[in-house]
């Protein structure tokens, strides 16, 4: 579960609704002091929650550019059915594109883990409304093997028992207070999620097929894979060979794991800036 140091956003930040052609998201909407040099759109991963970006909200709005953190459909503060057909992957990617639409096109999409292969579906479908493409700690097909097992694990929890229950589970496997985030907090954005939303995006991530020549063919288009120095969701050799294939930039955040964004969030808005800049050159 990812654990974001607080869920407090920064003064540049605000918490809205963000409305779309295909609902309402809730969303922590950064802006920059002047003129945005362009806006990001920011899409968590498994279990996650806009809220893991907010570290980087500052960092991001400092180098001028505004940065929309999403909460998907089933997702925290986000409404969504109980049907699992709802949380298909290219539901969920069409979602993103209305969610383009509605910050602004084109935008800078980056996706973290599970968020990165729905924004790579997201392109799939039609890359036209983004400048850019960030894949952080996201592989190129399924993930580990242990993974795998652990997501198969939850999805039958989830089947049989309630969030709560869930919740008691987690927290008898290892303590929530391995960070400052009040353990509250964690608990009430566990209850809010979805239990399809888990299920079926669970699923996904055991079963997602290799799609990385599809993207490669997407051009232009200025694609970074960034990932922390170690990684146990997807190898970090195979994030370097998904790159190459990409012929994307490749950033390893020092100090980071699978959450660089909350891990070294500094040093990872910097290299996230940085391609940005680029990108618009």
């Amino acid at each position: 579960m990812s654990r974001p140091p607080t869920f407090t956003p920064p003064p540049c930040a605000r918490a809205r609704a963000l409305s779309t052609r295909r609902g309402n998201f809730a969303v922590l909407d950064a802006r920059p002091a002047g003129t945005p040099r362009g806006t990001v759109l920011l899409l968590p991963g498994y279990t996650g929650s806009k809220e893991d970006f907010i570290a980087l909200l500052e960092p991001i709005t400092e180098a001028g550019y505004r940065a929309v953190a999403v909460d998907g459909r089933g997702q925290y503060e986000t409404d969504g059915p109980d049907t699992q057909e709802a949380y298909e992957q290219a539901e969920l990617a069409a979602d993103v594109l209305a969610q383009a639409e509605a910050a602004g096109v084109p935008v800078h999409l980056l996706g973290h883990s599970l968020g990165g292969q729905i924004a790579r579906a997201a392109v799939l479908l039609d890359p036209s409304p983004f400048l850019s493409l960030t894949l952080m700690s996201s592989g190129p097909a399924q993930v580990s093997p242990g993974q795998q097992e652990r997501v198969k694990v939850l999805g039958e929890a989830l089947a049989s028992m309630t969030m709560e229950q869930v919740w008691q589970a987690i927290r008898a496997m290892g303590p929530v207070e391995e960070t400052p985030t009040d353990g509250e907090d964690l608990r009430r954005r566990w209850l809010r999620t979805r239990p399809a939303q888990l299920i079926v995006t669970g699923r996904q991530l055991a079963v997602e097929p290799d799609r990385v020549d599809e993207l490669t063919a997407v051009r232009p288009l200025p694609k970074h894979v960034v990932s922390g120095e170690r990684d146990d969701v997807w190898p970090v050799p195979l994030l370097d060979v998904m790159a190459k294939r990409l012929d994307a930039r490749r950033t390893v955040i020092e100090g980071a794991e699978h959450s660089p964004n909350t891990d070294q969030p500094l040093r990872t808005a910097a290299a996230l800036t940085d391609f940005w800049d680029g990108a618009h050159r």
